[in-house]
């Protein structure tokens, strides 16, 4: 599958890339980014896959979270895709913020119009990592996933439902997230695009919810970090709902380390204050 090279700049010793490509998933053109450190140069690194949240593409971590120099200094390769598909001419797709394009929610539709491009979940645990394995120095027995908001929710939902597919070299697996969407088949978002995506059938929705696949989550093998900042408007929204998920991994003893953060929005802002402690969670795994 060819790569196009959008653009490509040195950061830390590193380069920090953006690459085009044609989908199979999304039928669609895509953009990622990757940041290859400096150990990439000669062998291979540990992959550490970001979701980001509403709106977004692959630019806004890479250029607000300041991720790069605990990435050069982890060595890991940290690869970020955009949020949905783009350009796909589906009437509606631009029409809100919060549903459609710059929001795909890391299902896979089964609804017309939507299904047959918006199938997030299979590219960013499939066809992307593929792609990444085949044309970068990545080792595939080293990979894990973090996220933000939209995108928290997509990392816990993809580590939940593919407990083979991240791997590290110790019996626990590290996720860690940013204001996850914890419990989306009961917050207005989640409604929103579950019913618009996947139909009014709530046990499909439940298959992409991290309070209920942790429920059923076949062990306790995972590290999860969640920072959550205390002055989020969508925390006091509802639309974030930790409480459900604490409770839930309490429940399973899936180990979780919550951090409420005093005086934090839900903002680059307050990801960039924190994003070296979510590196080095995952360089404690990916290194060992």
């Amino acid at each position: 599958m060819a790569l196009k090279q959008i653009s490509s700049n040195k950061c830390f010793g590193g380069l920090q890339k953006v690459f085009e490509h044609d989908s199979v998933e999304l039928n669609c053109k895509m953009k990622f980014a990757i940041y290859l450190p400096p150990k990439a140069e000669t062998g291979k690194c540990p992959a550490l896959y970001w979701l980001s949240g509403l709106t977004c593409t692959e630019q806004n971590f890479i250029s607000k979270s300041g991720y790069h120099q605990a990435a050069s200094e982890h060595g890991l390769v940290v690869i970020a895709p955009d949020t949905s598909p783009r350009g796909c001419n589906i009437k509606g797709e631009d029409e809100s913020w919060d549903f459609g394009t710059g929001a795909g929610f890391y299902v896979d539709a089964t609804e017309d119009p939507w299904k047959t491009n918006y199938r997030m979940y299979s590219y960013v645990t499939e066809e992307l990592p593929k792609l990444i394995n085949a044309n970068f120095p990545v080792d595939p027995q080293r990979m894990s996933i973090f996220g933000h908001s939209m995108g928290g929710h997509g990392a816990l939902i993809c580590a939940l439902k593919n407990p083979e597919k991240y791997k590290v070299r110790l019996p626990k697996l590290p996720v860690t997230t940013f204001a996850p969407i914890c419990n989306p088949v009961l917050c207005p978002w989640g409604k929103k695009a579950f019913s618009g995506y996947l139909g009014t059938d709530q046990n499909k929705w439940k298959a992409y919810d991290a309070t209920h696949l942790v429920k059923s989550y076949p062990g306790s093998q995972l590290d999860i970090l969640i920072d959550q900042g205390k002055d989020d408007q969508f925390l006091s929204d509802g639309q974030l709902l930790p409480d459900n998920f604490i409770a839930a991994c309490t429940e399973k003893k899936v180990p979780v380390v919550f951090r409420l953060q005093e005086g934090y929005d839900h903002s680059y802002y307050f990801i960039a204050t924190f994003i070296t402690d979510h590196i080095r969670h995952h360089a404690k795994y990916l290194n060992a």
